[in-house]
C-alpha cells in the first residue's frame, strides 16, 4: 500500500530526478489537508454504524427490488453479505482518504471485484450507488463537525465507483 508520498519518491526516483517544483507542490498539498483528513477518519471511525445502516437504508428504500424475493439482498445471508461489503468499501475509503492515494482501492479492493460480482450474478450498478450514499453520508457527518474543505473525501468514493461503473460496461 503506498501513500501520495511513496507514490511522488517512487515516481521520481525511477527517473532519477530532485523533486522540482510539481513535486513540492504535491507535497505541500497532502501536508496542507493532513490534520483534515485525520479528523475527518476520526469522525467516520466514530460513526461506521450510522454511515452504513443511513447507506444501506437509503439504498433498500430507492431500490426495494434488492430485498424483495429474489433479489440480491433478499436472504438474511445475502443482506449481511451486503452490509459487509457495504462496511469494507468505507474502511478502504478510509485508507485511501489517510494516504491520499487510491492505490490500496485497486490492491485490496477493485481488483477481481467485478468477476466476483458476475459469478455470483450481483449487480454491480446497486454497488456504485452504496459507494455514492457512503460518501453522501460521511460528508454530511463530516462538514456538521466543522471540517469545511472535504473535497478530498470524494476521491476515494468516485474512483471506486467510476472503476465499477466503467468495469460493469
Amino acid at each position: 500500500m503506498k501513500d501520495a508520498i511513496t507514490s511522488l519518491i517512487a515516481t521520481y526516483d525511477v527517473t532519477g530526478k530532485y523533486f522540482d517544483d510539481n513535486a513540492v507542490d504535491t507535497l505541500n498539498a497532502y501536508f496542507s489537508t493532513a490534520s483534515a483528513r485525520i479528523e475527518s477518519v476520526k469522525i467516520i471511525n466514530a460513526n461506521v454504524s450510522t454511515i452504513i445502516k443511513t447507506a444501506a437504508s437509503a439504498l433498500f428504500d430507492e431500490q426495494p427490488e434488492l430485498i424483495a424475493p429474489g433479489g440480491n439482498a433478499n436472504t438474511t445471508r445475502r443482506y449481511a453479505a451486503c452490509l459487509r461489503d457495504i462496511d469494507y468499501y468505507l474502511r478502504y475509503a478510509t485508507y485511501a482518504i489517510i494516504s491520499a492515494d487510491v492505490d490500496v482501492l485497486d490492491e485490496r479492493v477493485l481488483d477481481g471485484l467485478k468477476e466476483t460480482y458476475n459469478s455470483l450474478g450481483v449487480s454491480i450498478a446497486p454497488t456504485v450507488r452504496a459507494i455514492e450514499l457512503l460518501k453522501n453520508t460521511s460528508k454530511e457527518l463530516i462538514k456538521a463537525a466543522g471540517i469545511s474543505a472535504v473535497d478530498f473525501i470524494d476521491e476515494p468514493f468516485d474512483y471506486m465507483g467510476k472503476v465499477l461503473a466503467d468495469s460493469s460496461l
